[in-house]
């Protein structure tokens, strides 16, 4: 029997259809990622209520919320998942204000270079799975102590 590998999901959310078309045939073409595209931010907010992201690359400006505003609702349904901002030149500031504000993992100016695009959510998904693994090790830690310090009580029990 052979074991599914598990596949990363994307979340990409902006307002405009071109750059979303074009994110979507890149990944398509360049990964074997699942993809959530949004073209609004309050339609994904409400998507991931139910389905778990990986990573998420959103736009800075949007009609109906920004990118930063978008992040800290995702980011208090979602923590774990990796934050990715695409932002116009002008944006700039703002993008480097998110990254502390956020826990903005990395922010890409538009044009984005495809390669460069590609290995950052790499290394993003990347970051987030040791993330998920350290967090797993150390609840089994926990877990073990708390074991350890009931045995040690009973063995206390045991000899008084």
């Amino acid at each position: 029997m052979t074991e599914a590998k598990y596949q990363p999901t994307i979340l990409i959310v902006d307002d405009e259809i071109m750059i979303t078309s074009s994110l979507r045939n890149l990944f398509r073409l360049q990964s074997g990622y699942r993809l959530l595209v949004h073209n609004s931010p309050v339609e994904a907010l409400a998507r991931v209520q139910e389905d778990t992201v990986d990573l998420v690359i959103t736009d800075y400006l949007m009609p109906e919320m920004d990118g930063i505003t978008f992040l800290s609702k995702l980011k208090e349904i979602q923590p774990q998942a990796v934050r990715v901002l695409l932002t116009g030149y002008a944006d700039k500031e703002n993008a480097i204000k998110a990254i502390n504000t956020v826990g903005l993992y990395q922010y890409i100016e538009k044009p984005w270079d495809n390669d460069a695009l590609l290995m950052i959510v790499k290394n993003g998904l990347e970051k987030g799975a040791l993330l998920r693994t350290l967090e797993y090790k150390i609840a089994e830690l926990d877990l073990a102590h708390t074991n350890l310090k009931s045995f040690q009580t009973e063995l206390i029990k045991a000899f008084m």
